[in-house]
């Protein structure tokens, strides 16, 4: 009773907040402009729709100093509350959605009614044909079940990857998985009847030793193998509308970041995933390595870089969005930056816990997310809307 009564009180300061977030937007999203003179870019996939080489393009051409703003699962629910018409826990404060919204298609391969967070896939792909209509983009992750074992992502076990190499034992399981993809990519479509591009990040963290993918289980060498099968797979299947996200956790050098890279002609764009847990100067130092690192690669390789997944839990820093974030990323030029999901209080936690990794109304945060928000360098709906991700840069189809 006393948090439903704390969150009452803390609500109308933020409606303030957010309405002159939104005035202030409106300005801001008149100085908003592709970058000029922009180097083109060839996208894997060469049968890939229009639209898709549209998005990845203006993802390239985006100012330097500008990136879009994400958040996963944004839509489908946030810190105590579920599926509520047009609701985000980002809109709530600052007065506008997102420009990218992460999805995770977990649990697709064994034909469930929802992913591995509950969130039901009719209802995702309702969402991201809302985020397509409002020239929002779409993001998708796997955390893809051990074919090998049965277990979930996390379960950690030797050849478990090897197992869906051409030649090996769960191969034929996983192209029955990849089946079930396929017609989920192949569903998402647009009121125009046009294919939704998605962002797509298989496999991702594999420089940690976490999931069934990892380095410390899997080569190099299959690495590369399975990514090329997939993605050639999946092409046989009609699926045009992808545009390959690499993606590792830490690396400390050029070599490390590029181990397991499977080749330019299968990749789209460059990402890492880094989360602060303790104090911020070792989150910065480390982020910013990883960030010239990835910069140096991406400019050789003429591939767009991104920041594909991070957060501070509870966001406990009341500067975080200002004082961490932005110098973390504002020297780089990182086309999207997204944070994990705001799930509210813990089934998993002894005891339970906030768990949430975008500023909500009451928090600590909140008003420096909306100096954030203001920020010329972020990227936000309304101004992702005026950039008309999917139309051609060069002004026709």
């Amino acid at each position: 009773m006393k948090l439903k009564q704390n969150f009452k009180i803390s609500l109308l300061p933020f409606l303030f907040i957010g309405l002159f977030a939104c005035e202030k937007k409106e300005i801001k999203a008149q100085k908003i402009e592709n970058g000029s003179n922009s180097i083109q870019i060839e996208i894997a996939d060469k049968n890939a729709t229009v639209e898709t080489k549209n998005l990845l393009q203006n993802l390239r051409n985006l100012d330097k100093n500008q990136f879009l703003f994400g958040h996963q699962d944004d839509l489908a629910y946030g810190v105590n509350w579920r599926y509520e018409a047009g609701r985000s826990d980002v809109k709530d404060i600052t007065g506008d959605y997102p420009a990218m919204y992460g999805w995770d298609l977990g649990d697709l391969e064994h034909d469930s009614l929802q992913n591995l967070d509950g969130v039901p896939f009719d209802k995702m792909k309702e969402f991201m044909q809302q985020v397509y209509e409002r020239g929002g983009v779409n993001t998708v992750s796997w955390h893809i079940d051990n074919p090998l074992t049965g277990g979930d992502s996390w379960d950690v076990k030797e050849n478990s990857f090897a197992s869906i190499l051409p030649n090996g034992e769960k191969h034929d399981l996983y192209k029955n998985w990849l089946d079930k993809a396929a017609i989920f990519f192949n569903s998402l479509k647009g009121s125009d009847g046009k294919a939704i591009p998605i962002l797509f990040r298989p496999f991702h963290e594999l420089t940690g030793d976490w999931f069934w993918w990892c380095q410390n289980v899997t080569s190099p060498e299959d690495y590369k193998v399975v990514w090329k099968f997939t993605k050639n797979y999946l092409e046989s299947k009609g699926v045009h509308n992808l545009i390959w996200v690499y993606n590792t956790a830490d690396f400390n050098t050029k070599e490390e970041f590029l181990k397991y890279y499977p080749g330019d002609d299968v990749v789209d764009i460059l990402s890492f995933d880094k989360y602060q847990y303790d104090e911020s100067d070792a989150f910065l130092n480390q982020i910013k390595k990883q960030m010239q690192i990835m910069t140096e690669i991406g400019q050789k390789r003429n591939k767009p870089i991104a920041l594909a997944e991070s957060g501070y839990e509870a966001i406990p820093d009341p500067n975080w969005w200002t004082g961490t974030v932005m110098p973390a990323v504002q020297d780089y030029p990182i086309t999207f930056a997204l944070f994990w999901r705001n799930h509210g209080l813990t089934s998993w936690d002894n005891p339970p816990k906030m768990h949430y990794y975008v500023s909500v109304q009451g928090d600590v945060s909140a008003q420096d997310f909306v100096k954030f928000y203001e920020l010329p360098q972020t990227v936000f709906q309304k101004e992702a809307t005026d950039l008309n991700l999917y139309q051609n840069p060069n002004g026709k189809n």
